[in-house]
């Protein structure tokens, strides 16, 4: 059975300038050069942003002794993770998008769905995983690991934002 979480990260940026800064490939450049101190490789695969939207793909690799015992159990080598992320064109109520993550030969599936909307002071982030393992015996376990570690990720991504934003816009 598949396992969900619901993360909302708050801004006091407008919606607008979020969507900006994601749109913005320097963006996704310096956030992957600050996964370098945790993960020396990683990058932006691909970049897009037109008049459809925003679309990123991410490469992450994490070394199988930098992982949890139980994930070593499952994966015998360095977890590759692929990313992809995107926005559909900026609307001022609700603009929305989808992410997933992928490992090659992993043993289940990471899905999303997100939305970016304003409020009374700023905006908002919504983000809605599903995550599903499809091993036996350690699938919940391995779902609980992955959901407890995405809160982690969402909240510094949702700092890193914050500061970038400050910074560059």
């Amino acid at each position: 059975m598949a396992r969900r979480l619901s993360y909302s990260a708050r801004f006091t940026h407008p919606a607008e300038t979020l969507y900006t800064a994601q749109n913005t490939k320097q963006y996704w450049d310096d956030m992957m050069a600050g996964f370098q101190m945790i993960s020396p490789h990683c990058e932006v695969d691909s970049f897009v942003s037109d008049e459809t939207g925003m679309r990123v793909v991410l490469k992450q690799t994490i070394g199988r002794d930098q992982l949890p015992p139980l994930a070593q159990t499952v994966l015998k080598k360095d977890m590759v993770i692929t990313r992809e992320e995107s926005f559909g064109v900026f609307d001022a109520d609700n603009t929305k998008g989808t992410y997933n993550a992928s490992i090659p030969a992993g043993p289940g599936s990471l899905n999303g769905w997100q939305e970016l909307f304003p409020t009374d002071t700023g905006c908002t982030i919504r983000k809605t995983t599903e995550v599903k393992v499809f091993i036996p015996f350690v699938n919940g376990k391995l779902e609980q690991l992955m959901l407890v570690n995405l809160v982690d990720l969402f909240r510094a991504e949702a700092e890193y934002a914050a500061d970038w934003v400050k910074k560059n816009l």
